[in-house]
């Protein structure tokens, strides 16, 4: 691992999030004051919007690691298109309640008298649903739905919504309006600028015992920005692999070249390969036929690989033994009709 080589104590471009590694860039630090002005507030939805590795995990990571757990009885979700009913035993679960084997009416009251147990003891309840561009209507409905519960006035759950950017597009919909209704704070999550980014790798280095080996040039970290624009985990996979790259090679210092050979590697990695043609034989001969007057004579083609040369090898072969069978198969079929026939033409005559 390139941490060994240059001597840092930790991975600093992990791609699963931690709160550890929470870097308060531009956007995140507005998400953050949306969030702290919802928990004020104490009800209804706080939404939060971003593209896929924009940090709307390592957000919730960040939140959970701050909230005073003594005050604040946190509970996150990811959904994964869970219908009404699931998402309600899933947060049942989340505050404890046994669910196996209970009717949902029965459900809902236990999760209420839960609700209410946690506000007298003199803790609010905050859900956080990760991934919610892929609930259904029923299941945001059922959220809103819990969201009613109060406690002489006062709101017994708050609910936090993160999802990708679809979801804002989701909640505009009229079939959503009574939710919509009650959502209080809602933030998208943009990417970084190019001087964030700098930052963010520097500051993520620095956490892991970085001494400045190996050193950035400014143009690497212009270079970093443009290829990943500035989201994330986009900048945390191209510097795992410029890292890495620095260690193979011995580099003491990375610059802009370095960056691009870097993400023309990720980029050849993320390609698929085209899908390879299959000859498609006909049933009954596929060997070649003279080429009358009239006709073209087939065009020379360039030579296959060995690699595919051997495929098309093994598909002619599997397409004569299928071809051999299905003769086999219509030779017994006709036997059988035809002594059919012949039984039925004896037993009318009989």
């Amino acid at each position: 691992m390139y941490s060994d080589h240059f001597g840092l104590t930790g991975q600093p471009f992990q791609l699963t999030p931690d709160a550890r590694f929470w870097f308060e860039s531009r956007t995140h630090r507005k998400a953050m004051a949306y969030l702290g002005y919802g928990l004020a507030q104490g009800e209804g939805f706080i939404v939060v919007t971003g593209e896929i590795g924009a940090g709307k995990s390592t957000l919730v990571a960040h939140l959970m690691a701050t909230i005073d757990r003594a005050r604040l009885n946190a509970i996150s979700l990811v959904s994964t298109q869970v219908e009404g009913d699931d998402i309600l035993r899933l947060a049942a679960q989340g505050l404890g309640v046994a669910t196996r084997g209970v009717e949902k009416a029965a459900l809902l009251d236990a999760v209420e008298r839960r609700l209410d147990e946690e506000t007298r003891a003199g803790k609010r309840t905050l859900l956080v649903v990760d991934e919610a561009q892929n609930l259904p209507v029923s299941a945001l409905e059922e959220l809103r739905m819990l969201s009613n519960y109060q406690l002489r006035g006062r709101p017994l759950l708050q609910i936090v919504l993160l999802g990708q950017p679809e979801f804002r597009a989701r909640l505009a919909s009229p079939g959503l309006e009574q939710l919509r209704q009650r959502v209080i704070a809602t933030h998208h999550l943009d990417a970084m600028g190019s001087d964030e980014v700098e930052a963010y790798i520097r500051h993520r280095l620095q956490l892991v015992g970085w001494t400045g080996r190996p050193a950035f040039e400014a143009q690497a970290f212009a270079a970093i920005h443009e290829a990943s624009g500035g989201i994330p985990r986009r900048v945390n996979q191209l510097a795992n692999r410029v890292m890495l790259q620095a260690a193979v090679e011995g580099a003491e210092r990375i610059d802009a070249a370095t960056v691009a050979t870097a993400a023309a590697d990720l980029a050849a990695d993320a390609v698929q390969p085209a899908p390879v043609e299959e000859r498609v034989l006909p049933l009954r001969s596929s060997r070649p036929h003279a080429v009358a007057a009239n006709e073209s004579a087939p065009q020379p083609v360039a030579a296959a690989d060995p690699a595919l040369e051997r495929r098309i090898a093994a598909l002619e072969a599997r397409a004569d033994e299928h071809e051999a069978m299905i003769r086999r198969v219509l030779t017994l079929l006709v036997d059988w009709v035809e002594g059919g026939q012949d039984q039925a033409y004896r037993s009318r005559v009989a």
